[in-house]
């Protein structure tokens, strides 16, 4: 059955994590030596916390380390924001509307502290940036402690929560990017590793989790943050990356995917090694970089899925990756994915204009030419991969005719789903030294009209998937949301509402939710023990952003 969704509420809500259920915290350990009894801190003087997580993947998986070193020390985890005695918030900066949202909160936060003298404000993210640091109380009145992306793992021994002696200051450091001073996650690696090994990572899901590779920006964006909030790019070691997916897999984790800013740019600045010698490029878009003998994405995607269970299936069944950077997007990064059986069909690859020119001025450093031939590649290697991008509408001197030209390029790709934005002006980036030009009403025409564009290619694509049967991780009880994405907000609602609301669940049954292996969005009856299994449905309902089906085995 086809029905073509009603109007529907064009708004873009920014993205706010729902935490997982709140989990007690360990009580504080006995000392080694008794005499140090008397300073062990009383579990019930220990702060209750509350983590709110905005924007991306990356965040996600910062806000679970930060939960974990909570949790450690003894700490527990708050219901809500209203029963804490420390709010953690972890902030994104790549839109105005994300930090006005935190900007708009502080005066309820305000109001919990004079009720609860002894609450504690943090904010870190990508909102805290060394050289705003001076205007950072004025602009958050409630906060009383600001930490940069890299210095997130010092927040227990900050508050004091693991000894009054603790180092302070240990782990974040800065480096100069142009003239800015910026945070470095040079110890970064070291500390994510610590965290794996001391296992307080508080995993957001039992099913699918996050795994951290390379932390930080080094490309040439001219409307983007990052590379001031996060620093340069820095890889974790190869060969921790693969002991913690390895350590996922014992643990049952069904899906895993590999997160950083740019994730396919990993390795290049690790040193040289001989047993990474068959590994003989250089990257040949963008700014030119010697990769030989050095491990990257590839080359960890094949190792991660080489690990296998007994009868020699892939051991994680599911793996993906993001954020993909069409610089990165190398001949050896697509035959792995054709090879390698664990690697979902799904790419999320940014386009942000369909227009050279507006490429150029974005400091994007390729151009459409060059971004078709990259995806005329990968489909050709992997038919029937699914491909979702960035469109960025409204950015400094785009005209109209630039627009135009965009909308016949989302037209002429075809894409899966388009998450899009108007531009907003980051204050510190590149981007302010060009007028922004383009009046907030055309703005949000211009999307508008891009998401008109959109809706319908999306529901052509998922037209696709009727009547056939498809293999869905089951992740969730369903339940309406918002939008459905877990990086930039999508184009239009995006929830699959239509969707949710159609599953008749029967006896002992309930809504639940899951993924296609081409990330597609599916609803279906089930019972709750289904969550984290693979289930086979028959495809029965396409909408623009999800489908609906019935279990079938």
């Amino acid at each position: 059955m086809i029905e073509r969704p009603p109007a529907r509420d064009r708004r873009l809500p920014i993205l706010e994590i729902t935490p997982p259920a709140p989990t007690a915290g360990r009580a504080a350990p006995d000392p080694a030596d008794r005499r140090l009894g008397e300073f062990r801190p009383e579990t019930r003087a220990l702060p209750s916390f509350f983590v709110w997580t905005l924007g991306c993947q990356m965040n996600r998986s910062d806000s679970e380390e930060m939960a974990g070193r909570l949790l450690a020390s003894g700490a527990t985890e708050a219901p809500t924001m209203e029963a804490a005695d420390l709010v953690v918030i972890n902030t994104c900066a790549i839109r105005e509307l994300a930090e006005a949202k935190v900007i708009g909160r502080q005066g309820h936060l305000q109001r919990l502290k004079a009720a609860n003298p002894s609450l504690r404000v943090v904010l870190t993210g990508c909102a805290v940036r060394e050289r705003d640091r001076h205007g950072l109380e004025h602009r958050y009145p409630a906060v009383d402690l600001f930490l940069r992306p890299d210095e997130e793992p010092e927040l227990v021994d900050r508050l004091g929560l693991a000894s009054a002696q603790a180092p302070v200051g240990a782990v974040g450091a800065t480096t100069v990017v142009g003239r800015t001073v910026v945070g470095v996650a040079d110890h970064l690696a070291a500390t994510r590793a610590a965290a794996v090994a001391g296992g307080s990572v508080q995993r957001g899901s039992a099913v699918s989790a996050w795994l951290p590779i390379i932390y930080g920006c080094d490309k040439t964006c001219t409307y983007c943050i990052v590379p001031f909030s996060r620093g340069p790019e820095r890889s974790r070691p190869f060969d921790d990356i693969v002991e913690e997916a390895r350590s996922l897999a014992v643990a049952g984790f069904r899906e895993v995917t590999l997160l950083g800013q740019n994730v396919n740019s990993y390795g290049h600045d690790l040193p040289a090694e001989s047993r990474f010698g068959h590994i003989a490029t250089e990257r040949w878009a963008g700014r030119r970089l010697d990769l030989g003998s050095r491990p990257d994405l590839a080359e960890l995607i094949r190792a991660i899925d080489a690990i296998r269970t007994a009868d020699g299936a892939p051991a994680i069944p599911r793996l993906r990756f993001i954020t993909s950077h069409p610089w990165d997007l190398s001949d050896r990064l697509i035959e792995a994915m054709a090879e390698c059986p664990s690697l979902c069909e799904a790419l999320h690859l940014p386009v942000q204009s369909g227009d050279d020119e507006v490429l150029r001025r974005m400091g994007r450093q390729y151009t459409t030419e060059h971004y078709l031939e990259r995806l005329a590649t990968i489909r050709a290697a992997i038919p029937g991969i699914t491909v979702s991008t960035d469109v960025i509408v409204g950015f400094c001197g785009e005209t109209e005719a630039h627009f135009e030209r965009t909308l016949r390029f989302l037209e002429a790709v075809g894409y899966d789903q388009v998450f899009a934005a108007a531009y907003s002006e980051r204050p510190g980036t590149p981007a302010t030294r060009l007028a922004d030009d383009v009046p907030a009403a055309v703005k949000r025409r211009r999307l508008n009209e891009l998401l008109a564009v959109q809706e319908p290619i999306g529901f052509e694509r998922n037209r696709e998937w009727l009547d056939r049967e498809v293999e869905v991780l089951v992740d969730a009880v369903a339940r309406a949301r918002s939008h459905d994405h877990d990086g930039p907000a999508p184009a239009g609602e995006g929830s699959g509402a239509e969707e949710h609301r159609g599953v008749q669940p029967g006896p002992g049954e309930v809504a639940l939710s899951g993924r296609t292996r081409g990330n597609k969005l599916v609803h279906l009856a089930g019972h709750p023990d289904w969550i984290g299994r693979l289930v086979t449905v028959r495809v029965e309902h396409a909408g623009p952003y999800a489908l609906r089906g019935v279990a079938i085995a």
